[in-house]
Formats: structure tokens, sequence, C-alpha cells
């Protein structure tokens, strides 16, 4: 293919929880969660942060990355299960505050955590089609846990944008492949506050599944082989899941853990496997081939082979990097983060 990524921003709100101040609320052991979920704290959005703001954050500091002018994008798709509206888009506003309207296509995207990478594909077909000169996708998301379920240890909030063109990019797709049914392992009903899921049937009928098969479908398709890839990012709903997905796959240590972000800032849902590839971006020498896979319940999966160009090392000290957020953190304690997370309703 003859597009690739002009350029990235990334956004990971500073405030965090650890796993052991969730945990003394419910009474639960905080050594059991860590080592079910290898995970030691989550981002937290502030009071003033939802996918809106970290949306914007990400893609301004994409733009930055890239050095475009923003009128020159020609379409924003918004991927979240957690927009701030049910009836009026996050992709225009995001559109608005980076001065990229009003000669663009906008919308959101919903697809539980691959709804980032779907926009990815979309933005990728209308550039190699010439309908666009540039578009941008976006994962973010303010991922929603009932109080004292399993999810709330993991479910973070964050994002990461990528431009995508064909002018001076820092890496190229070498293709696509996705694979989808229709499996009910987690869902939100309109109207409800928090998500349900299926407990172990969210395992290997759902995440393992969709993701070996799209992983497996994108190598046959370009005749590749796990040893090809000098990086290989998954979807990372906690510590053990891609681990285990790149073992069955035949892909080494090596490979994947530069790109595993979830025990420092857990599950950012759309945002999650997407920062993984920011992440690989970031330390990424040219030549080098990556191998996303993300994965959306309900259920389905995105495979892409990127392979890194000329170019970046130069572009990616334009705009901070992951680690930059990460580094940058402040710990709150459960009655601060049910305060930000809005978990107290009023009747």
């Amino acid at each position: 293919m003859d597009v690739g990524i002009v350029g990235y921003g990334v956004y990971i709100p500073r405030y965090r929880i650890k796993v052991e101040e969730i945990a003394k609320v419910w009474g639960a052991n905080p050594k059991t969660i860590k080592k079910g979920l290898l995970i030691k704290e989550k981002a937290v959005a502030g009071f003033d942060e939802d996918t809106t703001t970290i949306s914007v954050e990400a893609a301004r500091n994409a733009v930055k990355m890239a050095d475009i002018a923003p009128e020159r994008i020609g379409a924003i798709y918004v991927g979240s299960e957690s927009h701030p509206y049910t009836v009026k888009p996050t992709a225009t506003i995001v559109a608005e505050a980076i001065e990229a309207t009003p000669e663009l296509t906008a919308a959101d995207y919903e697809f539980a955590c691959k709804a980032g990478t779907a926009g990815m594909q979309t933005c990728m077909g209308l550039t190699a089609s010439n309908m666009i000169e540039f578009g941008m996708a976006i994962g973010a998301d303010t991922a929603q846990g009932a109080p004292g379920d399993a999810l709330e240890y993991t479910a973070a909030s964050g994002g990461v944008a990528y431009i995508i063109g064909k002018e001076n990019p820092i890496a190229k797709f070498e293709g696509t492949y996705s694979y989808t049914t229709d499996t009910p392992d987690f869902w939100r009903k309109e109207g409800q506050a928090y998500p349900r899921h299926g407990g172990r049937f969210t395992g290997a009928p759902a995440y393992f599944k969709h993701v070996q098969s799209a992983s497996e479908g994108l190598m046959k398709k370009l005749d590749l082989k796990p040893e090809d890839f000098d990086y290989a990012v998954f979807h990372q709903p906690n510590g053990k899941f891609p681990r285990n997905v790149a073992k069955t796959l035949g892909f080494s240590k090596e490979q994947i853990e530069d790109g595993i972000l979830v025990d420092r800032i857990g599950n950012t849902y759309s945002g999650s496997s997407p920062l993984g590839l920011a992440k690989v971006l970031d330390i990424a020498k040219p030549g080098e081939r990556i191998l996303l896979t993300s994965f959306g319940s309900g259920a389905g999966s995105d495979s892409f082979s990127v392979v890194v160009e000329d170019g970046i090392a130069e572009k990616r000290k334009r705009a901070p990097i992951v680690e930059d957020f990460i580094k940058d953190k402040k710990y709150v304690d459960y009655s601060g983060y049910i305060k930000m997370r809005r978990k107290i309703k009023k009747e």
C-alpha cells in the first residue's frame, strides 16, 4: 500500500490510582489482583476531562508531529465507547478545535475497543483512493467499570491520534486484515452506566479466537511469519491476554514487551492497542516491521503490518511521546477517583 502514518499524537491523563487502593475499599487481596491481571495502576481522567478533551490533545500532538496544516485533513474519525454525547459527534468538536473545518468529513465510531483501528482502516482507504489528502483516526476512552467489579481495576483513560496519508510517512502500511463474528462477550445497553461482561467467555471464544484469527489471516495474506516482525502489539485488556496470545502465535517476549502499557496505565479501551503501537513507534528504527492487532468485544479484530520509514527520529521530536505522559503522574485515593469518574450518582 502507498499510504502510511504521517504523524501521531498521544494523551494520557496524569492522575493514577493503584491496585492496592481499589482492593482496600472492596476487601480484595491486592497481590491476587496483581497476579491475576498483571497490572499495578491505571490512568484516571480528571474531573474536567472526557473522551473529547483527550481526543483534542492527542489530535493537536499528532498535527505537531506531522507538521501539516490542519485544513489539509479531509476526514476525522473518533473511535470510543465513552463518547460524552449520545447524539452529538465528538469528531466535529475535535475538527473545530484543531481548525480542520469545514471542508472535511467527520464521524464517531463505536466497536468496543477496536473503534480506533476501524477509523485507521477508513483513513487508509480514503487516502489510498485519493479521495482525501490526509485522514485522522483517533482511539480514545474514559473506560467504565462498575464499583467493585473486576473491570474497575483495569478500565482506564487515554487516547492516541494517527494522521494517515501519502506525504512523508514515518511508517507505511503493508496491509490490513479483519476478522469479525457476532460474539456477545461484553455489552452495555442504552442508559446503562456500566457495561456487563461474560466472565470467562471473554477469553477463548472472544479475545483469543479473534486476535489469533486476524493475526494469522494477515500473515498469510502478506506471506509473513512471526519472525519477520521486530515488534508485535496486541489489545491489552490485562497483562496476561496479550502475552498469552503472542506465545500462541509464535512471538517472543522480546517482540511484545515494548508495546505493553496496561500494567502502568490500565486498559484504555479504544486507545489500548493504538497506544501500544505509539509506544513502539517512539523507539522503532527505519526498516523495522510491526504487527498491530486490536480487539473489540462483540466481536472483532483488525490486524496491520507496519514498516518504519526514514525520518521517524526527527519527526517524533516535535511532540510528547508516550513515556512523557507515563512519567508525569499524580496518585489519587479512592474518594478522589470516584469523584473524578462521577461514580456517585444523584437520584
